[in-house]
């Protein structure tokens, strides 16, 4: 049973830089990009270094039968240009996103994110995104992460927001509910 928590909505997001692990996966070994957390929240300890608002999954290239590259990201207040091990360094681009609040476990964001994308297309929204030989690549299709699954080991209580951009640059005109302060990046 999918528990999307609101309609929604159009909002404008600032370019926000980030610090990440980029890992190619299938549904079933999703696990592996998940697996990223750890050691880049022991870079950003052995440099000093504070998140900027939730960890997220930011999906580059996704084809469910052949596989998705993604990244397991930690926002920053400004951006840094070294790097070690796995870790990249990146930023997320400012534009328009359709966002919208899942509460609920994990493998119900699929069901959520088809219904974002069949309500942007009822509201003559399109989505930053084209097709590659490697599948639907995306300008910024994220998942942030707003539980801490080490506080609530319950998924059916985690809370994500999906952000997707869209594809064009228009100001955001208020489309859909009130999701409240989307300001989390």
């Amino acid at each position: 049973m999918v528990r999307t928590t609101v309609v929604p909505v159009v909002v404008d997001r600032p370019a926000v830089p980030y610090v990440g692990i980029t890992a190619s996966v299938t549904p079933g070994t999703f696990a592996r990009a998940a697996g990223g957390f750890p050691e880049l929240f022991a870079w950003l300890t052995a440099h000093s270094l504070h998140p900027a608002g939730p960890p997220f999954f930011r999906y580059d290239v996704v084809d469910p039968e052949r596989g998705m590259v993604v990244e397991a990201g930690v926002p920053l207040s400004e951006a840094v240009h070294w790097t070690d091990g796995g870790v990249v360094t990146g930023v997320l681009p400012a534009g328009r996103y359709a966002v919208t609040s899942h509460v609920g476990p994990p493998d119900e964001l699929v069901q959520v994110t088809a219904g974002m994308q069949a309500w942007a297309a009822a509201e003559g929204l399109r989505f930053d995104r084209w097709d590659t030989p490697e599948g639907e690549a995306w300008g910024c299709r994220l998942e942030l992460q707003l539980t801490d699954p080490l506080v609530e080991p319950e998924m059916a209580r985690w809370e994500t927001q999906l952000a997707l951009r869209l594809a064009d640059d228009e100001p955001a005109a208020g489309t859909g509910g009130d999701l409240g302060d989307t300001g989390l990046l």
